[in-house]
């Protein structure tokens, strides 16, 4: 395996604990408005991803910073092309970053009830913007011969990317109440696994009809070599078993038949891309791979050796965040700190 299809392989790793760590934290944010009907069940819900949201965000930084350094020419078609999404999403998870810390800092019902509606739309934007952007990632986009897009940002608000978008919503829905069944106790618990039936029906119904699509636009799971189709079918068996996990009350390994869900999905978009990182809807030959669109061969060695160094320890200090943050959360305002 050559260092180009290495470094491949570790974006796609981190970009698949990205949409892992950070799809339960968006759904915890999508449902926050609708789950608390009390400012200390608010606060839980918030308490349940408050010490771990920031550094699940990381893993977006630190993929885009590999996918820069590792594929300069994807980056900047990529971030040129979704210029303006990309400015809606960072804003978005701004308001977030701010919502977090300052809605508590005042006993106010309207200022909190502000604050917790902000949250809810700096979680729903990034998730439906991610799902545009993997939607267009499938399908391919407007990029000539000099690897440069033309088109702007409507033709990206295609019918098959918006359905992707509305994908993404729904499954770290999903994701985010299996978390909060886990991770809280009493009536937000128990309405959080009623929500989760919910949205567990919704994923599926568009996840199929996203997936039919994806067989008939796209040649992401037909094309001949690697392709997603054994992702695909094992993100299926993962979604199911989810489902009838939440109905039987067993609200661990729902929530790891979600988690395997969003993982095995983002596998299938990796796997139907390879080579190719970037598809170019106006002649095959213009798209971006892992050959013509790679660093040099030094920078790929230099960074691999830094990779191999650093992010062991990225994983083993995440792991031990979350052992320390593993217990349930309480709606009591003695223990709560957001």
């Amino acid at each position: 395996m050559d260092l180009n299809t290495v470094w491949f392989v570790l974006v796609a790793v981190l970009f698949t604990g990205f949409f892992f760590l950070e799809g339960f934290d968006y759904g915890v944010g999508i449902l926050l408005p609708f789950l608390g009907k009390k400012d200390e069940q608010r606060r839980a819900i918030i308490n349940t991803i408050g010490p771990v949201w920031d550094g699940n965000e990381v893993w977006m930084i630190t993929a885009g910073g590999a996918l820069f350094a590792s594929f300069p020419h994807v980056y900047a078609t990529l971030f040129s092309g979704f210029y303006l999404a990309l400015i809606l999403m960072l804003a978005a998870l701004i308001l977030r970053g701010v919502a977090f810390e300052y809605r508590s800092l005042r006993d106010d019902p309207a200022w909190r009830n502000r604050w917790d509606w902000a949250i809810f739309v700096g979680s729903f934007l990034p998730a439906l913007l991610w799902g545009l952007t993997v939607g267009n990632l499938m399908c391919g986009f407007a990029i000539d011969a000099h690897m440069n897009y033309w088109g702007g940002l409507i033709p990206l608000l295609n019918l098959y990317s918006i359905l992707g978008g509305l994908v993404f919503v729904a499954l770290f829905t999903m994701h985010g109440a299996n978390f909060l069944a886990l991770k809280t106790e009493g009536d937000i618990a128990a309405r959080a696994k009623a929500m989760g039936s919910k949205a567990w029906g919704l994923a599926t119904a568009l996840t199929v009809a996203f997936v039919i699509w994806t067989f008939f636009e796209t040649d992401i799971l037909t094309k001949s070599g690697v392709n997603g189709l054994i992702p695909a079918l094992l993100a299926a068996v993962a979604l199911l078993l989810s489902g009838w996990f939440n109905k039987t009350g067993k609200d661990g390994w729902a929530f790891i038949m979600g988690s395997l869900t969003v993982v095995f999905a983002t596998v299938m978009v990796f796997a139907g891309l390879f080579p190719r990182i970037l598809i170019s809807s106006i002649d095959p030959a213009f798209s971006l791979t892992i050959q013509n669109a790679a660093a040099s061969p030094y920078t790929l060695k230099v960074m691999t050796i830094v990779a191999a160094i650093f992010v062991p320890i990225v994983l083993i200090y995440q792991i031990w965040t979350y052992r320390v943050f593993r217990q349930r959360v309480e709606a009591d305002p003695e223990t709560l700190i957001y």
